[in-house]
């Protein structure tokens, strides 16, 4: 046989494949919406989009079995929301789950969508799950086009829509006014995306509510630019004259460029977690388990003579062992104990002593993120990560301890300066 007709019968059989594919597709398309089950199997492999489409079932079974909102009469009634979770494949999230109530029984009535979703599915249960896998082998943009054709969407504009409102997500993050918020503390840390860094500023106001000030890409934490970003938020409204508590890691450019900004208007925290783990890091594991407990319960006093008191000690025995793990301790040790020289009650300084809080919050921002193996460039790590923050935001518990805000804030306002 001619090479010439071997590739043309080659070609055929691949038109022939790839039609059978697309036949498939089809029929996978058109019992979506028909099968309860087969919406469920969707559902749970269309990540990232796997979340609002949980969201939208949520919300179409509550309108199915209590009407549109603020309707009136009927035996069932909407009964607010709680928090819950669901299995995207086979990792659980969080959700906020609406609830409906009987009126005439007086009980809750189960949603059956959220009933499925709690149960992780596995992974081999059809061929569904086989056409739909792009996700589970890091396939994303396989995986995105084969979800564009679920939902019956043009792939390349599914793109472009995401591409379009991450963008505006972006501006509006870094743009949006800060100046009618009255701030008292601020976390301050970076999430990082291969080499790449994301410096995010996490504020806590009055009010102990949360607010993402601003994200800004930068691949090492220096002064210079974070003072330029600094200098950003400011000219955004960010009001620093009464005194703001800043939460940071220890890192040596964050310090200095918060003392460039907002000189003896800002007070620091160095977080206590880090500074234990970064002394105990020169310990054998014996001498870390032992000194990692006595610098907890150090911490753990309520005054900061106590505090002070048990840490020299600590510093003391730990030159008996180790001097580098004793320079470590002494190193920033007095903005440890800021919290402790503000005298904040104990739930207060649980919350404001360490960058737990930002860092859950990078946490919860996995979930939109750490499915993306390859960033393409700088815009595209910018504009998830914007669009993920703003996200998270408005279901941002307050601090702990944030009724005692009014009290301390007078106290470290009027600090010495």
């Amino acid at each position: 046989m001619p090479i010439g007709t071997v590739a043309k019968t080659r070609g055929k059989a691949k038109s022939k494949i790839s039609e059978k594919r697309q036949a498939t597709m089809r029929r996978l398309v058109d019992g979506y919406s028909e099968d309860f089950d087969v919406r469920m199997s969707v559902i749970q492999d269309l990540i990232p989009l796997g979340l609002k489409a949980v969201a939208e079932e949520l919300q179409g079974e509550v309108k199915r079995l209590a009407g549109e909102k603020h309707r009136r009469g009927g035996d069932n009634a909407r009964w607010g929301s709680q928090n819950g979770s669901v299995y995207l494949r086979d990792q659980k999230f969080a959700v906020r789950v609406p609830r409906v109530r009987n009126v005439r029984m007086n009980a809750e009535v189960p949603l059956e969508t959220y009933q499925r979703l709690q149960r992780p599915f596995d992974d081999d249960t059809g061929v569904l799950r086989r056409l739909l896998q792009g996700l589970s082998t890091h396939k994303y943009h396989e995986s995105a086009s084969l979800a564009a054709e679920a939902f019956g969407i043009s792939a390349s504009n599914l793109s472009k829509r995401f591409t379009r409102g991450a963008a505006d997500k972006l501006k509006q993050l870094q743009e949006r006014s800060l100046a009618g918020e009255d701030f008292v503390a601020v976390f301050i840390d970076a999430k990082r995306y291969a080499k790449d860094g994301i410096m995010v500023g996490l504020g806590v106001t009055i009010e102990g509510k949360k607010i993402v000030l601003g994200v800004e890409q930068m691949s090492a934490e220096r002064a210079q630019a974070l003072t330029q970003w600094f200098d950003r938020l400011l000219t955004r409204g960010l009001q620093f004259e009464q005194g703001v508590l800043f939460i940071v890691d220890g890192s040596k450019g964050i310090r200095k460029a918060i003392a460039q900004t907002f000189g003896p208007y800002a007070l620091i925290q160095r977080c206590r977690w880090h500074k234990r783990e970064n002394v105990v890091s020169y310990l054998n594991e014996a001498d870390q388990v032992v000194f990692r407990r006595r610098l907890q319960d150090a911490y753990a006093h309520t005054t900061y003579t106590e505090a002070a008191t048990a840490l020299q000690q600590i510093h003391r025995d730990l030159e008996q062992i180790n001097r580098s793990a004793a320079g470590s301790l002494l190193e920033g040790l007095e903005e440890t104990l800021t919290i402790h020289e503000l005298g904040l009650s104990v739930e207060l300084a649980r919350s404001l002593s360490t960058t737990n809080c930002i860092e859950s919050l990078f946490s919860q921002l996995g979930a939109y993120t750490d499915k993306v193996d390859r960033w393409h460039n700088s815009d595209q790590i910018l504009r998830w990560t914007a669009t993920g923050l703003l996200d998270l935001e408005p279901r941002m518990h307050r601090i702990s301890g944030h009724q005692f805000l009014g009290i301390p804030v007078t106290q470290y306002r009027t600090h010495e300066s």
